[in-house]
């Protein structure tokens, strides 16, 4: 069994006391567990039904990422619920990658993590999202049947219906990075499924803002959490992954173009068009679900409101953890999830940031990548997965 020492963020101002707390009752936290959650209330924003989710539906009531996400999220900023301020600078070079320094992201508790088994079963003693305050919350998130969306200001937590909640992440990436927490009091492990990743798609699609991005993680990719979750934020820039390059592979029966990546220094399939917002959603979980089957780590990130899916398969843990990555890239102590791989490099050491170059991003990459032939592989498998067994041009 491969093991690496990883040092998680801390997602939750609660999250660095599970090592000394072992209470699971009666916290006095006001969290989401049968202690704390009767009683408890949240905004709820209800999507419009997908059939509606095309150009010419009417706008949503409200301005999504002003009033609910950025709003609730300044509030929480300004309650001092946040662990740092935010340093960004864009790397000079033809990617254009972002480099952002979060001091202190590395100097959280070690925790031993498995790197090579993507699905793993939920864990109610380690930390989970049912810990969280109440105050880390902002708000229930849900698809609806209803022609556009609403808004419902004070809507209570029902255990029962195991809602779908939007909370802030205590150690921010950017500016509005929240986490979007499916089924919360299901309890689900971090494996991806179609209601799920439908949910996120609705997400990125009522932002209506192509700077919001919603990004996934798998386990043995850099998920610091076995709780099913998915993040977002907003960056007024395109991330040099939204800018790559790309020839189409396929086209499924549906619709749903899948091209394969050219010109980024990490191999990975883009998802595109689709007959609907459903037919693309399913398309992409075929392809994580078989990807996580297999055992194969990924990242996904959800771009361009919706419409565009990048999904990257990669072997940086296991790398690590055989000792294969270079010396350059281990010393910087940068894991490559999700934000990593679209060209935001969250660097932890004042040094690093200083010194950041493109040569060294593009090297993280390549140690992330999976080879060509192993790629090839993989992508055969999942266009057997999504009922496409023959690309374009042969491969």
């Amino acid at each position: 069994m491969l093991k690496i020492k990883r040092v998680p963020t801390v997602v939750s101002n609660y999250q660095k006391d599970e090592a000394s707390d072992g209470s699971v009752g009666g916290c006095g936290r006001n969290c989401l567990r049968a202690c704390c959650v009767d009683m408890a209330r949240l905004p709820l924003y209800v999507c419009k039904k997908v059939e509606d989710s095309g150009e010419k539906a009417r706008e949503p009531p409200v301005a999504f990422l002003e009033s609910l996400v950025l709003g609730e999220w300044e509030d929480r900023y300004q309650r001092g619920l946040f662990r740092y301020d935010l340093t960004a600078c864009v790397i000079p070079g033809k990617y254009g990658f972002i480099a952002q320094l979060n001091e202190g992201r590395h100097l959280k508790r070690p925790t031993e993590f498995r790197v090579d088994k993507v699905l793993q079963s939920f864990d109610g003693n380690k930390f989970n999202f049912t810990k969280v305050s109440q105050e880390e919350l902002l708000f229930q998130f849900e698809a609806g049947e209803y022609e556009e969306a609403q808004v419902l200001p004070c809507m209570p937590l029902l255990a029962e219906n195991s809602p779908s909640v939007v909370a802030i992440n205590v150690s921010p990436i950017e500016y509005g990075h929240v986490l979007l927490i499916p089924r919360v009091l299901d309890c689900l492990p971090q494996r991806m499924d179609h209601k799920s990743m439908l949910l996120a798609l609705h997400m990125a699609s009522e932002a209506k803002n192509p700077y919001f991005r919603v990004g996934y993680n798998s386990l043995g990719a850099f998920a610091t959490i076995n709780h099913l979750h998915f993040q977002a934020y907003y960056l007024a820039m395109p991330f040099p992954l939204e800018k790559a390059s790309s020839k189409e592979m396929i086209t499924t029966d549906n619709g749903v173009k899948v091209s394969e990546l050219l010109s980024y220094p990490m191999r990975g399939l883009l998802f595109e068009g689709g007959n609907s917002m459903q037919d693309l959603s399913d398309t992409v979980s075929d392809a994580c679900i078989y990807l996580q089957n297999s055992n194969v780590p990924f990242n996904v990130l959800i771009s361009n409101c919706g419409r565009q899916i990048f999904l990257m398969p990669q072997c940086y843990a296991e790398k690590q953890a055989l000792g294969e990555v270079s010396t350059e890239v281990w010393e910087a102590q940068v894991n490559p999830a999700v934000w990593e791989i679209s060209g935001h490099m969250v660097l932890k050491r004042k040094e690093d940031y200083e010194g950041a170059t493109e040569e060294k991003a593009c090297m993280l990459l390549a140690d992330a990548s999976l080879s060509e032939e192993r790629f090839r592989e993989v992508n055969a498998l999942i266009f057997e997965a999504i009922g496409c067994s023959k690309p374009r041009g042969g491969a």
